[in-house]
């Protein structure tokens, strides 16, 4: 094939992604009534199903902060006048992206095959099957644990009894979309680690060498991810990336043998 019949095939698999794009989106804005409710606003009040975990563990742990209030409920309010519009619209088209993620990457898995060696099939087929899961996996995370917990956590602090906390819509939506995508490209280090094995640039004495330095960098990390200055929320969200990254050592090629 030549370069023009490869552009062809790579602008028919985008077609095919945007066409199934569009109809995801379109189903996802005719139930987002619903899912918004039961899923976006879940852990906005105490019967968030991943509370009861936190109260069990804040009964267990004497430092670990209180989420016992079954009272707790988080005023969400819109103070833009297009601001609902909008985010039904956007939270439909995220929503259609995190589902339609595996077919994106069987499309970019279609379009790479044929170019691949039988074994270099194989090992990229696993990478893209991997890094699928681990996607979804970080997603999973970023929602059940690392957002509720942030979010629970500045919702109920106050600097003074005199000011209220009323969250805007916008401000809500902005932090869980991006913890959870966060979350979910940030799992994806451990296969990153593994293709960069593949290719001879990092090895596992590597990663053991500079694993002290790798600790400040995720520590940079998790706050980013959570600027909440809270020691526990750094220490929720930095705990999965550390685990993370003890799992690219254990999964990297040794440094190989010096002829």
């Amino acid at each position: 094939m030549t370069f023009w019949d490869h552009l062809e095939v790579l602008r028919r698999a985008l077609i095919r992604i945007v066409a199934a794009l569009c109809v995801l989106t379109t189903a996802s804005f005719a139930a987002m009534p619903y899912i918004f409710d039961s899923f976006v606003l879940g852990p906005a009040s105490s019967d968030f199903f991943v509370y009861g975990w936190f109260a069990f563990l804040g009964k267990s742990l004497p430092f670990f902060p209180d989420f016992s209030d079954d009272g707790f409920h988080a005023d969400i309010i819109n103070i833009n006048v297009a601001s609902q519009f909008m985010t039904h619209i956007t939270t439909s088209l995220w929503l259609a992206v995190v589902l339609l993620f595996p077919y994106i990457v069987y499309e970019l898995w279609r379009f790479v095959e044929p170019a691949l060696l039988k074994n270099e099939r194989r090992a990229v087929g696993h990478a893209f099957l991997w890094g699928t899961l681990m996607f979804f996996a970080g997603c999973a995370v970023g929602y059940c644990l690392i957002f509720p917990f942030t979010f629970r956590f500045l919702a109920e602090y106050q600097v003074s009894s005199a000011v209220m906390n009323r969250i805007s819509l916008t401000s809500y939506m902005n932090n869980f979309l991006g913890i959870i995508f966060v979350m979910g490209f940030v799992f994806e280090m451990p296969l990153l680690a593994w293709l960069l094995s593949k290719l001879g640039i990092i090895h596992r004495e590597m990663l053991k060498q500079y694993r002290r330095h790798a600790v400040v960098v995720l520590l940079i990390l998790a706050a980013v991810i959570t600027p909440t200055g809270d020691p526990f929320t750094l220490l929720f969200v930095f705990l999965p990336l550390y685990l993370l990254y003890e799992l690219a050592v254990r999964i990297v090629r040794p440094r190989p043998a010096q002829d």
